[in-house]
């Protein structure tokens, strides 16, 4: 992609230019030769190293690869106090060939400061599985107050010029979007899975993947055992299998429109299903054949649609839906029950009427239950956190984003984002009916108002220093009306500690400073 900018820079501004250049600086090793480097401490034959953008480059007639550092802090105060996250690691990717690739990371994490040691664990920790706020998911380590955790990707890839196939753990993002996806978001933990990618013309893509999630559900049949004393043993439940198989079709009728429909299948057995490897397929008839026969529980299958348009010059036009299950009879007027589906509309004004500027609106509007399911293990979630919006079900989000980029590297936003949530119901077969026949948003459970100024400094390729000041105010809400079965009820305190973490409750001011070398 870059190099095809490159080749049409004349239509780029004087910024873009200079963007392009410096991310091409990212990638030379892979196309030409040794990126420049600044105070260079080795640079002989086949080796480049680099103190100033510090990376060892490596590169022969068969591998070209690339080992860099990551690390970071964040400071973010606020009327409760002051947090530090820190994180340090290292990332590597390598060329073998002309079609292997090779990548991986490892980023450990840690917050610390005297407000989070005030508090309970659960209290001091930001992101958590329930909590409404776009932090990334993450599985904590055991004995910290703040919420240490690691994160590692990485992957191998067999790739050519129309395609490519590989076994990766990482984050996937399905769906056009400026504020977090409706589909597969990203954040929640990564997740090791099998990818394929083809695109054989112009006019067809096709995403594909088959990956192993993480139930958090102990599978009572299947433990270890421990000599836990010298008389007794202990045993170790583990938790149950969860996979999921999703694709992606995209069409392009025309030139810069793209049309895409997709479905997926979360199961629960206890191995693979070879069906569900099929890239090109609907997992629900198949899904039917392989559980209708003995009249047991199916899997959860959702299908979803994308459509994203550039025809418009300096205009972005996109929309999704996922769809956890349909009848049509729920659109007409006379039919309480709604359908589960999660809704987003935006579009994205950049470079008019001045240059360097954008300017975005995003809405999403999403139903009840639309991303649980009355079997834990059938979820569309890993590591209990939501793979698709933030927000979950029962909620809706509008988001506007005001953003300039007066030079090269610097970056300056405001934004506006309205989150609110309703009634929280659990997913009980009996009882769903009556769930969806509830009005959407029947009664606001919790709100959270931000209001975001933020500019970030790219000091060179994957460098970055930011600041922001960020007001919010989060609220939970009294319910007066008469609850249902499958409904979860709480008082106003209840829903914001359900939601919101203790940091962010109330109204605040978070200012936040930082820098960061690597993603």
């Amino acid at each position: 992609k870059l190099q095809e900018a490159q080749k049409a820079d004349s239509l780029l501004t004087k910024r873009q230019k200079g963007d392009l250049m410096f991310f091409m600086q990212n990638y030379a090793l892979f196309y030409q030769n040794f990126p420049t480097s600044h105070l260079p401490l080795v640079q002989k034959n086949a080796w480049n190293v680099a103190l100033v953008e510090p990376a060892v480059h490596y590169k022969d007639n068969l591998v070209s690869a690339k080992i860099t550092p990551l690390l970071g802090m964040h400071i973010y105060s606020n009327r409760h106090g002051a947090i530090t996250h820190r994180w340090f690691g290292a990332d590597m990717y390598m060329n073998i060939g002309k079609n292997i690739a090779v990548y991986g990371s490892l980023r450990d994490n840690s917050y610390s400061g005297e407000y989070l040691s005030s508090l309970p664990v659960n209290a001091a920790r930001l992101s958590q599985p329930a909590y409404l706020n776009d932090l990334p998911g993450v599985e904590y380590k055991e004995a910290n107050y703040g919420g240490d955790f690691s994160d590692s990707r990485g992957g191998i890839t067999l790739h050519n010029e129309w395609g490519s196939i590989g076994l990766i753990k990482d984050n996937v993002s399905w769906g056009d979007n400026y504020n977090g996806s409706n589909i597969l978001s990203g954040r929640a933990p990564s997740f090791p899975m099998i990818t394929m990618k083809l695109k054989p013309t112009s006019w067809f893509e096709l995403n594909y993947i088959h990956g192993f999630l993480i139930s958090n559900v102990l599978d009572s049949s299947y433990y270890y055992i421990e000599q836990h004393t010298i008389d007794g043993e202990k045993k170790h439940y583990r938790p149950m299998n969860k996979f999921v198989a999703a694709n992606m079709l995209t069409f392009t009728p025309i030139p810069k429109l793209n049309i895409s429909v997709g479905n997926a299948i979360v199961y629960a057995e206890r191995s693979i299903q070879p069906a569900y490897l099929i890239p090109i397929a609907f997992y629900k008839s198949i899904d039917h054949l392989l559980t209708k026969g003995i009249k047991t529980e199916n899997q959860n299958s959702q299908f979803f649609i994308n459509v994203s348009s550039r025809n418009i010059k300096h205009l972005h036009l996109y929309g999704s839906m996922f769809v956890d299950e349909i009848k049509f009879s729920r659109f007409l007027p006379s039919n309480p029950e709604t359908n589960p589906i999660s809704y987003k509309g935006g579009f994205h004004l950049s470079n008019f009427p001045i240059s360097n500027l954008s300017f975005t609106t995003e809405f999403t509007y999403s139903t009840m239950v639309n991303y649980k399911h009355s079997i834990e293990s059938l979820t569309w979630a890993s590591n209990s956190y939501n793979l698709g919006h933030y927000l979950g079900d029962n909620s809706q989000e509008l988001f506007v984003s005001l953003q300039y980029k007066p030079i090269h590297k610097l970056s300056v936003q405001l934004a506006y984002i309205q989150a609110l949530h309703g009634n929280e119901y659990s997913y009980i077969r009996r009882s769903v009916k009556e769930v969806i026949s509830q009005p959407v948003l029947q009664d606001i459970t919790w709100s959270n108002n931000r209001l975001i100024s933020k500019a970030s400094y790219e000091l060179w390729n994957n460098a970055y220093a930011i600041a922001s000041v960020e007001y919010n105010h989060a609220k939970g809400y009294n319910v007066t009306s008469t609850p249902i079965e499958a409904e979860i009820r709480k008082d106003a305190q209840g829903y914001l500690d359900m939601y919101s973490p203790t940091f962010y409750q109330g109204q605040n001011i978070t200012y936040t400073i930082g820098f960061s070398l690597g993603f």
